[in-house]
């Protein structure tokens, strides 16, 4: 017999409940990983087929001991960290400030902040090398990979613990003799390979990388090269950190619902603070100072997971840590890192920033030591040269802390640096750094300030190019202005290196042109004509050329006044590149066109225009581009529109015959003259009021003569179907009959 066989009804929530296991709540102020460990078990019998009930059974042991707690007498530094996470033993006591920073959040980075980002590529252009370098690789490890099913939680961590000191005990290989380039692509595969083990949950292999990576940083064997390194070996700690972050954070999903940007830590799950809080302890087990800071500042965001003030004690502590680091190099560079960490997740924390930059201060002096001296003899380094490693740090810390500082605060900062002896390096940091409002202020105080550094340290000239750059951004005192110029120049003119000379003056150009007549401007582009032009070292400078020449025409607009000036076109024939100079002549036609806004007949502006228009013209060859001609011509015809001689309408015939025979190689400036000379012929007939004299009659003929020689020329059909048309309309309007039937 068949039996019919019905699905029994489940009530799956309180079965699920019935079989759930035992919760434990965990207290994190007790909690620690090299505790002795307490194991919950939770048994748990299966229901039969038949609904019969089930029991449960729990035991608690407190018998199995972590075997590393042996070791311990218990005042482990570990456990005296896991004591200062607990959000809970602080959260009354500093209540009051917590609401007071809240309320800070609206000091955030905007975005006229410069980002670190914007930095990166100039840094790596401007620091190379020649030299060999090494790197050490992490080789992997297969030790304790094979382990039973069955193995405890004690025998988990000291494996895993033990991969850890694997680092340490020759899981390495160093690589010799590396050129920069293969240098970088290494790091490049460390980055990748530190994504590669991220993704296949190998997160010991991936702490591991990181570790390795940040060890590079105490290394200055080939010191001109460290500010590169810090950029490559610092993005692998921006990743790392990244991973980490966002790997708590997806942890924190409660039924697919994510957290908010602005949680709190009161939102995030026992399971989630469980792993922050396991990642931190990681990390503090760190042998050596140098990997633990950077590896703990790269996930120094992860505190939001555990506590509200956890981030605004943690800036403050490894701010401290980096005391310990003996190279004063390597020592900003941490503190530059910090800086930018602390940027990112707790912006309105400036008083970490200030005792970073204060601590810097304090141990200035040791760039003078004999450690540093005895470094460079044996690197072959100049210390002019080692104090420029230096201004990419200095000037990113200066520039965290100037942002949206009070006066107060930047004034303090300014006499500290001034305090100090041989200070040319604070100092360009400094300009570099604060608001240009700020220093154009207090010019002068900065001028005595430079005169006082010393030359040997770090050049004068670079100083009042700091200084210029500001003074493009920010008008000084007037009273100030033509002083504070002299004593610019001064400086500027007795430079003998022309790429130092002409990196100078191209900055205070702008400020010529800013402030003063066309008497000044003259005098400043006769001395660069006289020091640029001995042994054509032009030629290595042609975009600070074209640099002052766009300054210039930026601030003197009006053509009269700047064909006035006299060296103006001696300078422009320093340009003897033809590309080059034809992309400054680009330039000042299309100011020319911008900004003049009546017809002109000036013999001085319609000369050197033509000379200039003539020089755009001579570079179209076969290879030119269409777009490029297109351009060209635009701009011409532009220049061809603004002439006008008023009633001299001979005058302006003869302009149209000359640009004709100039630019014949350019079709859409010949269509232009024809419309022209044909609307110069109507102007005559309504002049004279449809009654044309002989004189008048014969210039008419002229102009259709001018109109019936030059359409030939044109290439397009339908270009000289139209002219003709319209020609022969006009010819025939001025009673030239011969004429228009032709």
């Amino acid at each position: 017999s068949y039996f019919l066989r019905h699905a029994r009804s489940r009530n799956y929530v309180s079965e699920s409940e019935a079989c759930k296991l035992e919760s434990v709540p965990l207290d994190f102020g007790d909690y620690h990983p090299l505790k002795p460990i307490t194991v919950t078990e939770s048994k748990t019998k299966k229901m039969n087929r038949k609904g019969s009930t089930s029991s449960t059974s729990s035991s608690s042991s407190s018998s199995v001991l972590d075997p590393l707690s042996s070791v311990l007498d218990g005042t482990d530094p570990l456990s005296l960290f896991a004591a200062a996470a607990d959000p809970g033993t602080t959260a009354a006591a500093t209540d009051g400030a917590r609401r007071k920073r809240d309320k800070d959040e609206s000091s955030a980075v905007g975005s006229d902040f410069e980002p670190w980002s914007s930095k990166r590529g100039e840094i790596l252009a401007r620091y190379t090398t020649t030299e060999k370098l090494s790197i050490n690789l992490y080789m992997g490890s297969e030790k304790g990979k094979t382990t039973t099913t069955g193995s405890a939680v004690s025998e988990k961590v000291r494996t895993r613990l033990e991969e850890l000191d694997d680092l340490e005990e020759g899981s390495q290989k160093e690589l010799l003799n590396l050129t920069q380039q293969d240098y970088m692509n290494r790091i490049e595969e460390l980055n990748q390979s530190l994504k590669d083990a991220w993704a296949s949950d190998q997160k010991v292999k991936a702490l591991k990388i990181v570790i390795q990576c940040s060890k590079l940083l105490s290394d200055t064997t080939v010191i001109q090269f460290y500010p590169s390194k810090f950029v490559l070996i610092t993005d692998i700690l921006d990743t790392f950190g990244k991973l980490v972050y966002e790997r708590i954070l997806s942890m924190c999903v409660d039924n697919r619902v994510s957290l908010p940007d602005n949680f709190s830590p009161e939102s995030v799950n026992d399971t989630a603070k469980e792993t922050c809080l396991n990642w931190f302890f990681k990390i503090a087990s760190i042998r050596e100072l140098i990997p633990r800071f950077y590896v703990e500042a790269a996930i120094v965001k992860c505190n939001k997971f555990l506590s509200k003030t956890g981030i605004s004690e943690c800036l403050p502590r490894l701010t401290s840590m980096i005391r310990g680091i003996g190279d004063p190099l390597v020592a900003v560079y941490a503190r530059a890192y910090l800086c930018r960490v602390g940027m990112e997740v707790a912006p309105q924390l400036k008083e970490s920033l200030n005792k970073n930059f204060f601590d810097f201060l304090l141990t200035f002096k040791q760039i003078q030591g004999d450690m540093v001296q005895n470094q460079l003899v044996v690197q072959c380094v100049e210390f002019p040269l080692y104090l420029t490693l230096y201004s990419p740090a200095i000037d990113w810390i200066l520039q965290c802390i100037a942002y949206h500082a009070p006066d107060v605060l930047l004034t303090e900062m300014m006499e500290r640096c001034k305090k100090l002896g041989n200070n040319a390096l604070l100092l360009n940091s400094v300009m570099s750094a604060f608001r240009a409002e700020f220093i154009a202020a207090r010019s002068m105080d900065f001028i005595a300030m430079i005169k006082e550094c010393d030359e040997s340290g770090f050049p004068k000239h670079l100083l009042f190019r700091s200084l210029g750059l500001n003074l493009a951004l920010a008008d000084p005192p007037e009273n100030d202005r033509l002083q504070i110029l002299n004593e610019a120049w001064k400086v500027i003119t007795k430079l003998k290196n022309p790429q130092d000379y002409i990196n100078c003056a191209e900055v205070w150009v702008e400020y010529t042109c800013r402030h003063f007549t066309k008497r000044e401007v003259n005098t400043v582009l006769a001395d660069v004509i006289k020091h640029m032009t001995p042994d054509r070292a032009f030629e290595d400078a042609y975009p600070q050329l074209q640099s002052i020449i766009q300054k210039v025409i930026t601030y003197i607009y009006d053509f009269a006044l700047l064909f006035s000036v006299e060296k103006f076109l001696p300078f422009l024939d320093m340009f003897q590149k033809e590309s080059v100079r034809v992309e400054v002549c680009k330039c000042i036609m299309e100011s020319f066109i911008k900004h003049q806004q009546e017809s002109t007949k000036d013999p001085v502006i319609l000369n050197a225009l033509l000379h200039i228009c003539k020089t755009m013209h001579d570079s179209v060859n076969a290879l030119t581009l269409e777009d490029e001609k297109r351009m060209l011509a635009a701009l011409i015809n532009g220049f061809i529109k603004m002439v006008s001689f008023g009633r001299d309408f001979e005058q302006q015939l003869s302009f149209y015959v000359e640009a004709r025979s100039m630019f014949c190689n350019l079709e859409p400036v010949l269509v232009q003259l024809i419309h022209s000379v044909n609307q110069l012929a109507m102007e005559t007939r309504r002049v004279m009021k449809g009654n044309h004299s002989r004189k008048t009659a014969a210039f008419v003929r002229a102009c259709v003569a001018f109109c019936f020689i030059t359409i030939p020329s044109l290439s397009s059909i339908f270009t000289r179907l139209n002219l003709y048309l319209h020609s022969g309309q006009v010819a025939l309007a001025n009673q030239c009959l011969s004429q228009g039937k032709a």
